[in-house]
């Protein structure tokens, strides 16, 4: 029997930067209702207030839930208030040392883009993400950016190189989050089996960047059952399935 399931965010329960849709919004209620849920995504706080918690039905088990913001450098839960329990942050030298790796990685690259949307670089304190044409880009700009992560590869390749004390991974539709060495989505899944007590073997993770340099990849490394989506309307069949496959267990128990 498993007892959490760990669902990555943009790509996953949402559209990249978008807010859950009420199909989505209710099956996590009914999903919370029966288990304990984790969210581990590149996002920072603010993302995942603005995309997740505030769409949740007001009558959502919000104990039921937990939150990893920043590929799980960051950690809250819900106690009559959302308590930050740990953040990994970076030193001030290490931000300049990797905003100054991805500059030059951009520089060197052949497929800088025309037109930008935003941020490029964003310090989310734990972790520092480069989104190539702006963190504000339409979904649609996004999507046809780097589809096959071809170009993400490449950039990949080169902060590998520049910056091997830390871990680049790429996430979302255009973007490439640097975070230290081992803190990681692998790094959240042991905060989550840590402070509750459940062991990798009883959870589950969902995303859509489980292949290598995936920053989903760590979760499925760390030894957890994991499930490769194409995007929102495959998670919603998923989670459909889990609550029948939990309702039938809690039915014969």
């Amino acid at each position: 029997m498993k007892r959490l399931i760990v669902f990555d965010l943009d790509g996953t329960i949402a559209e990249s930067k978008s807010s859950l849709d009420d199909e989505m919004s209710a099956l996590l209620r009914d999903l919370l209702n029966i288990i304990k849920v984790a969210v581990i995504s590149g996002g920072n706080w603010p993302q995942f207030e603005k995309q997740l918690v505030s769409n949740l039905p007001r009558d959502a088990n919000l104990k039921n839930l937990f939150l990893l913001p920043t590929c799980g450098t960051k950690f809250y839960k819900f106690n009559l208030t959302w308590e930050k329990l740990y953040s990994e942050d970076f030193t001030v030298e290490e931000k300049e040392k990797i905003i100054s790796s991805l500059q030059k990685a951009i520089g060197l690259s052949d497929f800088k883009a025309e037109r930008v949307w935003g941020e490029l670089i964003e310090d989310r304190g734990s972790q520092i993400t480069f989104s190539a044409i702006g963190q504000q880009a339409p979904l649609e700009e996004k999507k046809k950016w780097d589809p096959d992560f071809v170009k993400r590869k490449q950039l990949k390749a080169f902060l590998d190189k520049s910056i091997p004390e830390f871990s680049v991974r790429l996430g979302g539709t255009t973007s490439v989050d640097v975070t230290k060495q081992g803190i990681d989505k692998a790094y959240g899944i042991r905060k989550l089996r840590d402070i509750l007590g459940v062991a990798i073997v009883e959870m589950i993770f969902i995303g859509d960047a489980l292949f290598p340099g995936g920053n989903d990849y760590p979760a499925k490394e760390a030894g957890v059952v994991s499930i490769q989506v194409k995007g929102p309307q495959e998670t919603k069949r998923v989670i459909e399935t889990i609550i029948a496959c939990l309702d039938s267990a809690s039915a014969t128990m």
